[in-house]
């Protein structure tokens, strides 16, 4: 079996309907990272389905908000509360949202 992934750069008004897109086709999601870059953060959230893999790259400014999937996926609220408290991310409606608790840390946002 051949093994199949791919990274697509999303805008941010494509972000949630293509996480709806993916959902309604059966892909199951199975990590979100979060990381600094110059300005703000890369956001990628990473589906599988059978042997291939799909990356939803999203590129966002330190200052701006974007949607939680927690409503689509109610799997991501944890790796969306680490997103927000880890690095700063500002990701609103996190059902649950653990408001900076879900770790116990010296340091806000250590990976700012």
């Amino acid at each position: 079996m051949d093994y199949k992934s791919e990274i697509k750069k999303v805008s941010t008004a494509e972000f949630f309907p293509a996480v709806i897109m993916m959902k309604g086709e059966n892909w199951r999601l199975v990590q979100i990272c979060a990381t600094t870059v110059e300005n703000g953060y890369e956001m990628s959230y990473s589906f599988c389905k059978d042997y291939e893999m799909v990356t939803l790259r999203l590129d966002i400014a330190e200052d701006q908000e974007i949607a939680s999937i927690t409503q689509v996926y109610p799997c991501a609220y944890l790796q969306e509360n680490e997103a927000a408290e880890l690095f700063g991310v500002r990701i609103r409606n996190i059902s649950p949202d653990y408001k900076d608790n879900l770790y116990r840390i010296d340091k806000e946002t250590p990976f700012k």
